[in-house]
């Protein structure tokens, strides 16, 4: 099974992949999708798309998992935004036929760390570990990519074999 794990964000989208299933991983790659400030928004919201639309087409993942929108009561704003990001990876795993969830920030947390309040560091040391990698996985938002490419890893290749069986 290949997931794709998105941690969304207007300045910094993280994007990893993953395959493998719910005992091993076989590969995976990580990166981040970056927009300047000093473009319009619909400008960095098509950026945004086309990159994820390359990647879509490039790898085929069988699954999209996406950071579910949240919003800090101290910038309101940034939650309205970040939905605009969110709506543009929505769209495109739709229009491509990617079976697609969302996940509390908390959530994943929880689920990698076992701490829903974890910080950055701690998630990306956890996927390190899931990885048996010694080396930090930069820029942090890639980390948070794979972490939710790992919950759906987890969570649902066990689904698609089973799914796979009865069919077959």
């Amino acid at each position: 099974m290949k997931v794709i794990g998105i941690d969304p964000g207007l300045a910094n989208t993280g994007v990893a992949i993953i395959c493998g299933n719910e005992n091993q991983t076989s590969d995976y790659a990580f990166g981040t999708i970056r927009t300047s400030k000093e473009k319009t928004l619909a400008s960095r919201l098509h950026h945004i798309y086309c990159e994820i639309q390359k990647i879509i087409k490039k790898e085929h993942p069988d699954l999209m998992v996406i950071e579910d929108i949240f919003s800090l009561e101290k910038y309101p704003n940034s939650g309205i935004t970040l939905g605009k990001v969110c709506g543009v990876l929505l769209l495109s795993g739709h229009l491509n036929g990617i079976p697609t969830i969302e996940i509390a920030v908390r959530e994943a947390k929880q689920v990698l760390t076992g701490n829903g309040s974890a910080t950055k560091s701690q998630v990306e040391k956890a996927v390190r570990h899931l990885l048996n990698r010694p080396t930090p996985i930069r820029p942090s938002h890639a980390a948070d990519a794979l972490s939710l490419a790992f919950i759906g890893l987890y969570r649902y290749s066990h689904e698609k074999r089973i799914k796979s069986q009865l069919n077959g």
